[in-house]
Protein backbone atom coordinates (compact mmCIF):
# COMPACT_ATOMS: atom_id res chain seq x y z
CA UNK A 1 0.00 0.00 0.00
CA UNK A 2 1.31 3.46 -0.86
CA UNK A 3 0.50 6.36 1.44
CA UNK A 4 0.76 9.80 -0.15
CA UNK A 5 -0.61 13.20 0.71
CA UNK A 6 -2.78 15.09 -1.76
CA UNK A 7 -0.03 17.63 -2.33
CA UNK A 8 2.68 15.09 -3.17
CA UNK A 9 0.76 12.28 -4.82
CA UNK A 10 0.57 11.75 -8.53
CA UNK A 11 -2.03 14.12 -10.01
CA UNK A 12 -5.63 12.96 -9.86
CA UNK A 13 -6.95 12.40 -13.37
CA UNK A 14 -10.50 13.06 -12.19
CA UNK A 15 -9.69 16.69 -11.29
CA UNK A 16 -11.40 19.54 -13.13
CA UNK A 17 -7.96 20.74 -14.16
CA UNK A 18 -6.67 17.38 -15.38
CA UNK A 19 -7.21 18.22 -19.06
CA UNK A 20 -3.78 18.56 -20.62
CA UNK A 21 -2.01 17.11 -17.59
CA UNK A 22 -0.07 14.55 -19.63
CA UNK A 23 1.12 17.27 -22.00
CA UNK A 24 2.24 19.40 -19.04
CA UNK A 25 4.00 16.38 -17.54
CA UNK A 26 5.89 15.79 -20.78
CA UNK A 27 6.83 19.48 -21.05
CA UNK A 28 8.12 19.60 -17.47
CA UNK A 29 10.03 16.34 -17.72
CA UNK A 30 11.63 17.49 -20.99
CA UNK A 31 12.63 20.77 -19.31
CA UNK A 32 14.13 18.90 -16.35
CA UNK A 33 16.04 16.53 -18.62
CA UNK A 34 17.38 19.52 -20.57
CA UNK A 35 18.93 20.67 -17.28
CA UNK A 36 20.50 17.24 -16.78
CA UNK A 37 18.03 16.25 -14.08
CA UNK A 38 16.32 12.84 -14.03
CA UNK A 39 12.64 13.37 -13.05
CA UNK A 40 12.42 9.87 -11.59
CA UNK A 41 15.01 10.82 -8.95
CA UNK A 42 12.39 13.22 -7.60
CA UNK A 43 9.15 11.34 -8.25
CA UNK A 44 10.25 7.88 -7.11
CA UNK A 45 12.53 8.88 -4.23
CA UNK A 46 10.86 8.70 -0.78
CA UNK A 47 13.25 11.30 0.63
CA UNK A 48 11.42 13.99 -1.38
CA UNK A 49 7.96 13.09 -0.11
CA UNK A 50 6.34 16.31 1.08
CA UNK A 51 9.17 18.45 -0.30
CA UNK A 52 8.77 21.83 -1.97
CA UNK A 53 10.31 20.40 -5.14
CA UNK A 54 7.71 17.63 -5.41
CA UNK A 55 4.88 20.06 -4.65
CA UNK A 56 6.07 22.28 -7.50
CA UNK A 57 6.19 19.30 -9.83
CA UNK A 58 2.67 18.13 -8.94
CA UNK A 59 1.12 21.61 -8.94
CA UNK A 60 2.44 22.33 -12.43
CA UNK A 61 0.96 19.12 -13.82
CA UNK A 62 -2.33 19.50 -11.98
CA UNK A 63 -3.03 23.16 -11.14
CA UNK A 64 -5.58 23.85 -8.44
CA UNK A 65 -7.22 26.93 -9.98
CA UNK A 66 -8.10 28.40 -13.36
CA UNK A 67 -5.42 31.07 -12.92
CA UNK A 68 -2.74 28.51 -12.10
CA UNK A 69 -3.82 26.46 -15.12
CA UNK A 70 -3.47 29.47 -17.41
CA UNK A 71 -0.02 30.20 -16.03
CA UNK A 72 1.10 26.57 -16.40
CA UNK A 73 0.14 26.63 -20.07
CA UNK A 74 2.40 29.61 -20.86
CA UNK A 75 5.19 28.53 -23.27
CA UNK A 76 8.15 29.21 -20.93
CA UNK A 77 6.50 28.13 -17.70
CA UNK A 78 7.84 24.56 -17.77
CA UNK A 79 11.41 25.86 -17.96
CA UNK A 80 10.81 28.25 -15.05
CA UNK A 81 9.39 25.47 -12.87
CA UNK A 82 12.18 23.06 -13.90
CA UNK A 83 14.82 25.57 -12.80
CA UNK A 84 13.02 26.14 -9.50
CA UNK A 85 12.78 22.38 -8.89
CA UNK A 86 16.45 21.72 -9.58
CA UNK A 87 17.42 24.62 -7.30
CA UNK A 88 15.28 23.19 -4.48
CA UNK A 89 16.84 19.75 -4.95
CA UNK A 90 20.40 21.14 -4.94
CA UNK A 91 19.67 23.17 -1.81
CA UNK A 92 18.12 20.15 -0.09
CA UNK A 93 21.05 17.88 -0.94
CA UNK A 94 23.59 20.47 0.21
CA UNK A 95 21.76 20.84 3.52
CA UNK A 96 21.48 17.07 3.84
CA UNK A 97 25.20 16.50 3.21
CA UNK A 98 26.13 19.13 5.79
CA UNK A 99 23.76 17.64 8.36
CA UNK A 100 25.00 14.09 7.75
CA UNK A 101 28.61 15.19 8.23
CA UNK A 102 27.67 16.67 11.56
CA UNK A 103 25.60 13.54 12.34
CA UNK A 104 28.64 11.31 11.87
CA UNK A 105 30.69 13.46 14.28
CA UNK A 106 27.92 13.37 16.88
CA UNK A 107 27.66 9.57 16.65
CA UNK A 108 31.40 9.23 17.21
CA UNK A 109 31.13 11.50 20.22
CA UNK A 110 28.18 9.59 21.70
CA UNK A 111 29.63 6.13 21.07
CA UNK A 112 32.89 7.04 22.76
CA UNK A 113 31.51 6.87 26.28
CA UNK A 114 28.67 4.33 26.36
CA UNK A 115 27.30 1.25 24.61
CA UNK A 116 23.94 0.91 22.87
CA UNK A 117 21.15 -1.49 23.64
CA UNK A 118 20.69 -4.25 20.98
CA UNK A 119 17.36 -2.82 19.82
CA UNK A 120 16.31 -1.58 16.38
CA UNK A 121 13.19 0.51 15.83
CA UNK A 122 11.49 0.10 12.43
CA UNK A 123 8.94 2.69 11.31
CA UNK A 124 6.58 1.39 8.61
CA UNK A 125 5.28 4.39 6.64
CA UNK A 126 4.79 6.61 9.67
CA UNK A 127 3.39 9.80 8.15
CA UNK A 128 3.94 12.48 10.79
CA UNK A 129 7.32 14.19 11.00
CA UNK A 130 6.44 15.14 14.59
CA UNK A 131 5.96 11.47 15.50
CA UNK A 132 9.28 10.59 13.88
CA UNK A 133 11.02 13.40 15.77
CA UNK A 134 9.60 12.18 19.06
CA UNK A 135 10.66 8.60 18.32
CA UNK A 136 14.21 9.72 17.47
CA UNK A 137 14.24 11.65 20.72
CA UNK A 138 13.27 8.57 22.74
CA UNK A 139 15.71 6.46 20.70
CA UNK A 140 18.55 8.74 21.80
CA UNK A 141 17.44 8.65 25.43
CA UNK A 142 17.19 4.85 25.35
CA UNK A 143 20.47 4.41 23.45
CA UNK A 144 18.95 2.07 20.85
CA UNK A 145 21.21 0.60 18.19
CA UNK A 146 19.40 1.85 15.10
CA UNK A 147 16.22 3.35 13.68
CA UNK A 148 15.04 2.22 10.23
CA UNK A 149 12.79 4.74 8.45
CA UNK A 150 10.75 2.99 5.75
CA UNK A 151 8.62 4.17 2.84
CA UNK A 152 7.18 7.65 3.28
CA UNK A 153 8.50 8.02 6.83
CA UNK A 154 10.14 11.48 7.07
CA UNK A 155 13.81 11.48 8.00
CA UNK A 156 16.45 13.97 9.12
CA UNK A 157 17.24 16.60 8.07
CA UNK A 158 13.50 17.21 7.58
CA UNK A 159 13.00 20.47 9.55
CA UNK A 160 9.87 19.22 11.36
CA UNK A 161 11.66 16.03 12.41
CA UNK A 162 14.64 17.98 13.73
CA UNK A 163 12.48 20.52 15.56
CA UNK A 164 10.52 17.82 17.39
CA UNK A 165 13.65 15.77 18.15
CA UNK A 166 15.11 18.82 19.95
CA UNK A 167 18.73 18.08 19.04
CA UNK A 168 18.53 14.34 19.71
CA UNK A 169 18.41 13.18 16.08
CA UNK A 170 22.11 13.96 15.59
CA UNK A 171 23.00 11.25 18.12
CA UNK A 172 20.80 8.45 16.73
CA UNK A 173 22.02 5.97 14.07
CA UNK A 174 19.35 5.71 11.37
CA UNK A 175 18.85 4.57 7.81
CA UNK A 176 16.21 5.09 5.12
CA UNK A 177 14.84 2.20 3.07
CA UNK A 178 12.09 2.11 0.49
CA UNK A 179 10.40 -1.10 1.62
CA UNK A 180 9.58 -2.14 5.18
CA UNK A 181 9.15 -5.73 4.02
CA UNK A 182 12.65 -5.83 2.55
CA UNK A 183 14.10 -4.24 5.69
CA UNK A 184 12.42 -6.85 7.90
CA UNK A 185 13.56 -9.73 5.72
CA UNK A 186 17.13 -8.42 5.68
CA UNK A 187 17.21 -8.17 9.47
CA UNK A 188 15.76 -11.65 9.88
CA UNK A 189 18.41 -12.93 7.51
CA UNK A 190 21.01 -11.58 9.92
CA UNK A 191 19.45 -13.43 12.84
CA UNK A 192 17.52 -10.49 14.28
CA UNK A 193 14.18 -11.30 15.93
CA UNK A 194 11.51 -8.97 14.51
CA UNK A 195 8.44 -8.15 16.58
CA UNK A 196 5.44 -6.22 15.32
CA UNK A 197 3.62 -3.87 17.71
CA UNK A 198 0.01 -4.12 16.58
CA UNK A 199 -3.39 -4.99 18.04
CA UNK A 200 -4.46 -8.28 16.42
CA UNK A 201 -6.17 -11.46 17.56
CA UNK A 202 -2.71 -13.11 17.77
CA UNK A 203 -0.98 -10.30 19.68
CA UNK A 204 0.34 -10.89 23.19
CA UNK A 205 0.36 -8.27 25.91
CA UNK A 206 3.83 -6.74 26.06
CA UNK A 207 4.17 -7.29 29.83
CA UNK A 208 3.51 -11.02 29.49
CA UNK A 209 6.33 -11.91 27.11
CA UNK A 210 10.09 -12.13 27.57
CA UNK A 211 11.81 -9.86 25.07
CA UNK A 212 14.99 -11.24 23.47
CA UNK A 213 18.00 -9.52 24.99
CA UNK A 214 20.08 -9.76 21.83
CA UNK A 215 19.28 -8.56 18.32
CA UNK A 216 15.65 -7.45 18.63
CA UNK A 217 13.81 -5.20 16.17
CA UNK A 218 10.34 -3.76 16.84
CA UNK A 219 8.06 -2.51 14.05
CA UNK A 220 5.61 0.38 14.47
CA UNK A 221 3.07 1.14 11.77
CA UNK A 222 1.31 3.98 9.99
CA UNK A 223 -0.89 6.17 12.18
CA UNK A 224 -4.04 5.31 10.21
CA UNK A 225 -3.68 1.73 8.98
CA UNK A 226 -0.97 0.30 11.22
CA UNK A 227 1.64 -2.19 10.06
CA UNK A 228 1.29 -3.51 6.51
CA UNK A 229 -0.30 -6.98 6.38
CA UNK A 230 2.67 -8.54 4.56
CA UNK A 231 5.06 -7.16 7.16
CA UNK A 232 2.91 -8.56 9.97
CA UNK A 233 3.20 -12.03 8.42
CA UNK A 234 6.99 -11.75 8.47
CA UNK A 235 7.16 -10.80 12.15
CA UNK A 236 8.40 -13.46 14.58
CA UNK A 237 6.07 -12.21 17.31
CA UNK A 238 3.16 -9.77 17.61
CA UNK A 239 2.71 -7.75 20.78
CA UNK A 240 0.38 -4.98 21.90
CA UNK A 241 -0.27 -2.60 24.75
CA UNK A 242 -3.44 -3.24 26.77
CA UNK A 243 -5.95 -0.41 26.48
CA UNK A 244 -9.05 0.19 28.56
CA UNK A 245 -10.77 3.18 26.96
CA UNK A 246 -13.50 3.68 24.40
CA UNK A 247 -11.19 4.59 21.49
CA UNK A 248 -8.47 2.09 22.43
CA UNK A 249 -5.96 4.11 20.44
CA UNK A 250 -2.46 5.35 21.29
CA UNK A 251 -0.17 7.75 19.44
CA UNK A 252 2.62 5.78 17.74
CA UNK A 253 5.38 7.73 19.50
CA UNK A 254 3.72 7.17 22.87
CA UNK A 255 3.40 3.46 22.09
CA UNK A 256 7.05 3.29 21.03
CA UNK A 257 8.15 4.88 24.32
CA UNK A 258 6.30 2.28 26.36
CA UNK A 259 7.58 -0.67 24.33
CA UNK A 260 11.20 0.50 24.28
CA UNK A 261 11.29 1.14 28.03
CA UNK A 262 9.65 -2.21 28.73
CA UNK A 263 12.51 -3.83 26.82
CA UNK A 264 15.05 -1.83 28.82
CA UNK A 265 13.30 -2.72 32.08
CA UNK A 266 13.41 -6.44 31.30
CA UNK A 267 17.04 -6.34 30.19
CA UNK A 268 18.21 -4.26 33.15
CA UNK A 269 16.48 -6.67 35.54
CA UNK A 270 18.30 -9.67 34.10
Amino acid sequence: IQYKSRSTAQPDCSSDFAIGSEIRRERLQAALQALGFDPSSLIDNPEFTGSAALRMYSSFILPKSAGALATADLPQRASVIANAITFQVREYRSHQEEWLRNHDKCLEEADAFTVRYPLTIILDNVRSAHNVGNILRLAEAARVANVVLCGITPAPPNPKVLKTAVGAAEYVPFERVGSTLEAVRELKGKGVAVWGVETTSQSKTIWKVDMPSTNLAVVFGNELVGIDAQVLKECDELVCLPTHGVKNSLNVATCASVVVWEALRQWDDD
